[in-house]
């Protein structure tokens, strides 16, 4: 830990982000022999998927690593925002309310995934929320017990935030998935190549078998009458409405490359270029995890390794064992994503008074095919709000080819004092050097 009066740390190598990925960098840097910072702006380390209040609560594969973590001799700083990164692997943080400078030889990107929330009329209405984000304060505590609860969207995070919110006491009314019942059925078919993910699906579905779960199947629109929640339903064929307390939904996820471009990584089709060391086009940054494509826990904790080693000097050893099962991942990731493809209809549902920018309350119609973002930020401000255009981006981009603004500091929210403490220790590092 940084002393109060400190402002910069020295580390051979500094982490972004404390899930899986990062996790198991730190642990497999660290038991190379290197000095090893890990930043994540979480209270607790572990990430969106083994978020969580009480480690007991975690499954066995969670607990190991993250015991594996404390023992690693790692120092890590939950609660610490990155909010600006140069070259020559320099990274700001906001912590503890204060700046704070990490200075390092190599720096490994594990900065996760977000949702991707798709406008559609009453996207906007309270009860309404993302899949993961049900997910998260299911695990911070929410109460759902008794409420009506429909899960709708695509991919397999549906059937485990399913499965939660029945074991948590919610009535599970319908779990939706937009994919046509072809690919997903070519996609369970395939999961005999890897038995376990099988065995998990049964397992999930099986904790809320009597609850409908139907393929082809997506939201339309949605409408609070009398404080419950009418969503409309639509096959594109038929459509039909039904009463609930809470919509979780979501198209799936887009990796968070934010920090990535920032520095200058190359981005191609949403995600991080890596070679087969996970270095990414700018020198001594890596990346691991979501950020390389959206491949499950599973692939980060092996990426994440890999990441480690490599950036450490040892990668001519266990990295190159761990390189064929990384190969094994992509190829199920590729046919996940062939099968939850996003379909067009999903388009169509956006009305010219839908909001698309929530932030900054601005509606399709203000919204010009073939802008690019800055032309959108001009225009209307949207991409202008708190969110900085985290989930406006990625939708626009979806719903019109807007192509992503560039990124800028700050990275999140910060205060005016902290940006200028690390302006200035990054110019007294550039004197310096």
């Amino acid at each position: 830990m940084p002393d109060a009066g400190a402002s910069t740390m020295r580390a051979d190598i500094v982490v972004v982000g404390a899930g899986p990925a990062g996790i198991a960098a730190a642990v497999a840097a660290s038991g190379a022999g290197r000095t090893v910072v890990v930043l994540d702006a979480s209270p607790r380390p572990g990430g969106q998927v083994w978020r969580h209040r009480d480690r007991a609560s975690l499954p066995s594969v969670a607990r190991m690593w993250l015991d594996r973590l404390d023992r690693s001799g790692a120092t890590v700083l939950c609660g610490a925002q990155v909010v600006d990164a140069g070259p020559g692997a320099r990274i700001g943080a906001e912590y503890q309310g204060r700046a704070l400078k990490v200075e390092a030889q190599a720096v490994i990107l594990a900065t996760g995934a977000q949702e991707l929330l798709l406008p559609f009329p009453g996207w906007t209405l309270p009860g309404v929320l993302g899949v993961g984000g049900a997910q998260a304060l299911l695990k911070a505590g929410m109460d759902v017990r008794g409420k009506r609860v429909a899960v709708a969207g695509t991919g397999p995070l549906l059937l485990p935030v399913a499965a939660a919110l029945a074991k948590a006491g919610a009535d599970l009314r319908m779990v939706a998935e937009q994919a046509p019942p072809e690919d997903v059925r070519r996609f369970a078919v395939s999961l005999w190549r890897t038995p376990r993910r099988l065995l998990q699906g049964v397992a999930y579905r099986a904790s809320f078998l009597s609850v409908r779960y139907r393929w082809g199947t997506w939201v339309r629109r949605v409408a609070e009458m009398g404080g419950e929640l009418i969503v409309t339903y639509t096959t594109g064929r038929s459509s039909w409405a039904e009463p609930v307390d809470l919509l979780c939904t979501a198209a799936g996820l887009v990796p968070s490359t934010e920090l990535a471009r920032l520095v200058g990584c190359e981005v191609r089709e949403g995600q991080v270029v890596v070679d087969g060391r996970q270095q990414t086009t700018v020198p001594s940054y890596y990346a691991a995890g979501e950020p390389t494509g959206d491949t499950g826990m599973e692939a980060a904790l092996v990426e994440g390794t890999i990441a480690g080693l490599e950036a450490a000097g040892r990668g001519s050893g266990e990295a190159g064992k761990l390189k064929a099962e990384r190969a094994a991942h992509r190829r199920f990731a590729a046919r996940a994503a062939a099968a939850f493809r996003l379909r067009p209809e999903l388009r169509e549902r956006v009305e010219p008074d839908t909001i698309v920018c929530r932030c900054e309350d601005v509606p399709m119609s203000a919204i010009r095919h073939g802008w690019s973002g800055r032309q959108a930020k001009l225009a209307t401000r949207a991409g202008m709000g708190s969110c900085q255009g985290r989930t406006c981006g990625a939708a626009l981009e979806y719903l019109v080819g807007m192509a992503r603004d560039t990124v800028r500091t700050p990275l999140a929210p910060t205060s005016i004092g902290v940006l200028a403490d690390l302006a200035s220790h990054l110019d007294e590092s550039q004197g310096a050097s």
